[in-house]
């Protein structure tokens, strides 16, 4: 049962409104600053706003030569925004702020529902303040629509387990589906926990309990399906081709690419071609702890795991349907489950993908919190609640000395005042409840200060590019993520040092947009589109990540070069072509006309083949081509490369090389 809402505390009505609304300033502040973050989606999603069949297939570009390496859910908010509004940075990103507002609103109904008006806010306010949640919800990648998805299946799992309604179960269903179109397979990751819960404490016959799983089971399949099914019986020749896989098929790029092998490390088609893990990281039970991650999502991890044993032993011999034990059950199982994926998957991984873990530990910190504060005159309670916020202002004093030239108080600061609300909690059963309320609330401010801090640098600092992390600058650029271990200069996906500003263009790229222009308003960035601000241009094309050859961040798209490919656009398909999607999607982003990128992703998809590229080119498709990026296979790279440069004439702007497919040497 659910605790009757006449008893709560006068301030239980608006806290709720409160929480959402600084969440929502919180997340929106210094925004623009990113421009179009992550350009590879971002230029996807100019496409959808242009095309509603590029809109439909999540293309990289409006002519639809070849989709991005995910299914197109995450896309569809800020195409339809963008669509609304016009291109500009806000237009993308703020459909993003909305679903991490969301994700707090939801995540505080579920667990308000059975716990307490405190508990819920608790778990808002600490997922809020998670510095990967501050990142990812002010970011263009698919993570925060899955984070946001996810929520909402527990949360409608643990309606279901109220009473039994099947309505809340094939609600779960559906939001699992639309997960699938947001990332694929990582959205069945917490299904197996949340099956054998509803199986085993439903309060209903086990026939309708399984029943009833089937029905879920059938929405996953229809919600997540119907595109699928779509794409995969649409005649390939009028479709783009599927981004990230090798045979243009979604399937493949679903238990591929995209699916089991980021598990076994064999990724066709990925950076080192499937080369079995040791690029991304160490892997193992650490992993979630260590230097790259821990910042992002472990500060309040140990104390999670300690209140989820807490919360079972406190519910253990409740009866089997008991809603509270229930609760603790499908939030540790979910965290648990996508923690042990993560900490041992041997393919890609990057650190922002554990956002999808911030709303599981933030749930279990607002119940487990809360239930110990009941139960504090037993003394295994108070000491368990005391060894909490000791374990974690310890935890939050080792995080913050991997930063000590950031807030070096400040780790004294959380070691001192958490050790002294532990020393009081461990009694808060035997002193004045005033006293005991007090120590809580320091326990809470130590707790939640290192990451508090972490988020605010987060917020006050431009992300572009394909890897992103959040914190400091002084966190970035360690090893594991590209190659060998070696991240791209300046860090992950950030302008290497001397950089013109991060996520701000150039000179000479374009600067501030007026009104009306493709910057969405005065004082926006000019369609900087996750590119290297301020990286040197080169003959070949420059701007790009060093040793990636643009694959993390596109080149720079100079002035003189972007006018040339837009005044050249007329009566062609493309504008341009580039390899890699990030270099074209600078560009894309920059004109506003569809430019192909050659070799998807990582430059390595079969699309174009060459001689695909030829008949494009000699249709006169075609008008530009940009030199340089990186890219191979069959189809891509360097066979069109070599083929351009020893056919057409090569033209110099800006520092830029281009290549007039319409003028043969």
């Amino acid at each position: 049962m659910t605790p009757s809402r006449s008893a709560d505390p006068r301030w239980a009505r608006p806290a709720p409104a409160g929480l959402l609304l600084v969440t929502a300033l919180f997340y929106l502040w210094n925004l623009s600053s990113s421009g179009y973050a992550n350009s590879f989606y971002s230029a996807a999603v100019q496409a959808g706003s242009e095309s509603w069949k590029a809109f439909f297939f999540g293309s990289s570009d409006a002519a639809n030569s070849i989709t991005v390496d995910k299914p197109p859910a995450a896309l569809w908010p800020m195409a339809l925004s963008v669509r609304l509004f016009g291109l500009g940075s806000w237009q993308v990103l703020v459909p993003e702020v909305l679903m991490g507002v969301g994700t707090v609103a939801v995540l505080y109904a579920a667990v308000r529902r059975r716990f307490s008006p405190a508990a819920g806010l608790i778990a808002g306010g600490v997922l809020a303040l998670t510095p990967v949640a501050a990142l990812m919800f002010r970011f263009n990648n698919p993570d925060a629509l899955l984070a946001l998805l996810m929520t909402v299946t527990v949360y409608c799992v643990l309606r279901a387990l109220e009473d039994a309604r099947t309505r809340w179960l094939v609600w779960a269903g559906v939001a699992v589906g639309f997960a699938f179109l947001t990332k694929t397979l990582q959205a069945f990751l917490i299904l197996p926990p949340l099956a054998v819960l509803y199986a085993v404490c439903a309060p209903t016959p086990v026939r309708r309990r399984l029943g009833q799983l089937a029905l879920s089971g059938l929405a996953v399949v229809v919600a997540g399906g119907w595109w699928v099914a779509i794409v995969e019986l649409w005649p390939a020749a009028s479709r783009p081709y599927v981004g990230g896989s090798q045979t243009n098929s979604f399937l493949e790029l679903t238990f591929g690419y995209n699916g089991l092998g980021r598990i076994t490390g064999e990724e066709a088609g990925s950076v080192g071609g499937g080369r079995g893990g040791g690029g991304w990281g160490e892997s193992g039970i650490g992993r979630m702890f260590g230097t790259n991650i821990g910042g992002q999502i472990s500060w309040l991890l140990p104390a999670a795991l300690i209140l989820l044993v807490a919360g079972l032993v406190v519910t253990w011999r409740a009866k089997r349907t008991d809603s509270a034990r229930a609760a603790f059950v499908a939030w540790g199982g979910s965290l648990l489950m996508t923690a042990g994926v993560f900490s041992f998957m041997a393919g890609i991984f990057h650190e922002y993908y554990t956002v999808a873990l911030a709303p599981y530990i933030a749930a279990l910190i607002g119940m487990g919190a809360t239930v110990l504060w009941e139960e504090r005159r037993s003394l295994l309670a108070a000491g368990t609640l005391a060894a909490t916020a000791a374990v974690t202002s310890v935890w939050a004093y080792v995080l913050l000395g991997r930063t000590a030239d950031h807030l070096p108080w400040l780790r004294w600061t959380v070691l001192v005042s958490g050790l002294l609300a532990a020393l009081v909690l461990a009694v808060a059963g035997r002193v004045d409840r005033r006293i005991a309320l007090g120590a809580a609330g320091l326990g809470l401010a130590a707790a939640l200060a290192g990451p508090a801090a972490y988020a605010a640098s987060t917020v006050a600092t431009a992300h572009t590019g394909s890897i992103v992390t959040a914190g400091p600058a002084s966190l970035r650029g360690g090893p594991g993520g590209f190659g060998g271990g070696e991240r791209p200069a300046g860090g992950m996906g950030q302008p290497p040092a001397g950089a013109a500003g991060q996520g701000q263009p150039p000179a000479g790229a374009g600067g501030q947009a007026g009104p009306g222009g493709r910057g969405g308003g005065p004082g926006q960035p000019a369609a900087p589109g996750g590119m290297m601000p301020g990286a040197a241009a080169r003959e070949g094309g420059g701007g790009g990540a060093a040793g990636t050859g643009g694959l993390l961040n596109g080149q720079s798209a100079g002035a003189e070069a972007e006018a040339l490919i837009r005044a050249g656009a007329g009566g062609h398909t493309w504008a341009a072509a580039a390899i890699g999607s990030q270099n074209a999607a600078s560009y894309q982003l920059a004109t506003e006309k569809p430019v192909m990128a050659i070799g998807g992703f990582n430059g390595s998809d079969p699309s174009p083949t060459l001689e695909q590229f030829k008949a494009y080119v000699n249709e006169g498709a075609i008008h530009y081509f940009v030199a340089g990026g990186s890219g191979g296979g069959p189809g891509g790279g360097s066979a069109v490369t070599t083929w351009v440069e020893a056919n057409f004439t090569k033209v110099t702007v800006g520092g830029t090389t281009l290549y007039d497919l319409t003028e043969r040497k």
